[in-house]
């Protein structure tokens, strides 16, 4: 499990055909919000697969006159078949600036309260369409990698503006500060028609969200240039055009976790300076 779990809001052919977005093209500002989702175990094959799973996610997105500022925090323990159980504990907190120009990344990962990662960096997009990065752990160095790509919020930004346009696909390349901060990845999303039976849980039941349109959407994520193979994760949920998201799948391939909302609340836009 590492920073791609983080990535609900977390996307190359996308990037030439949809304009940069922001509040004044239309699109529902991303809602300042914070969500905690319940992990339980949906399906596990495979001898690497765990015989239980649970955790938890807490998720904080704020939407400030400057960019988004989204925490994160994703608790799981893992129970093998044989051996004993593993408790991962993974924190992540990034800023992204209102127009996608830059986007700045902190990760650091437990297991069994060892730290194992921990990765620290900013990335700009250059004139050139490249993506460059800054990294000061887990070492320091300056890297160039091939764009054009999506930092996370922008590209949720196009995943609700391809749904609400009726489209299906949308391939996209996006950085997101993943494994060492080191590499862009491939992504295709797929999203389902737009739903319209209410939500069941009690968290979901917000006035703010009640007439608000909502899509399946599932993220797939694949090592750059090898989208012809198979994903390295997927990312299932149910979208809302607002930005939050309910009823989580993450797809590690060997298992798959299930993530029901428990809480949400949601705070009033901030009124900026135009």
């Amino acid at each position: 499990m590492n920073s791609r779990s983080a990535c609900f809001a977390a996307f190359l052919a996308a990037a030439a055909t949809f304009p940069s977005l922001t509040r004044a093209q239309g699109v529902a500002p991303l809602a300042s919000h914070r969500a905690v989702y319940e992990l339980t175990l949906a399906k596990a094959s495979g001898s690497k697969a765990p015989a239980q799973a649970r955790g938890r996610i807490v998720f904080d997105f704020a939407a400030t006159c400057d960019g988004y500022v989204q925490n994160f925090r994703q608790i799981t323990e893992l129970q093998p078949a044989e051996g004993a159980t593993r408790l991962s504990d993974m924190i992540s907190g990034t800023f992204e600036a209102l127009d996608a120009s830059d986007f700045r990344f902190k990760v650091e990962t437990k297991v069994d309260g060892a730290v194992t990662e921990t990765i620290d960096g900013k990335a700009r997009k250059e004139k050139d369409s490249r993506i460059g990065v800054d990294l000061t752990k887990p070492k320091r160095g300056r890297l160039d990698l091939d764009g054009p790509a999506f930092f996370p919020s922008e590209h949720l930004l196009h995943i609700i503006e391809a749904a609400r346009a009726g489209q299906t696909l949308l391939e996209a390349r996006v950085f997101d500060g993943s494994g060492a901060g080191d590499k862009t990845l491939d992504t295709l999303t797929v999203i389902g028609k737009a739903i319209e039976t209410p939500a069941p849980e009690t968290a979901a039941q917000a006035d703010a969200l009640k007439s608000m349109k909502r899509w399946r959407a599932a993220v797939s994520y694949f090592e750059g240039g090898k989208r012809d193979g198979q994903p390295i994760y997927v990312l299932s949920f149910d979208l809302y055009e607002n930005g939050v998201s309910r009823a989580l799948s993450l797809d590690y391939g060997d298992f798959v976790l299930k993530g029901e909302m428990k809480e949400l609340s949601l705070q009033p836009a901030v009124a900026c300076k135009k």
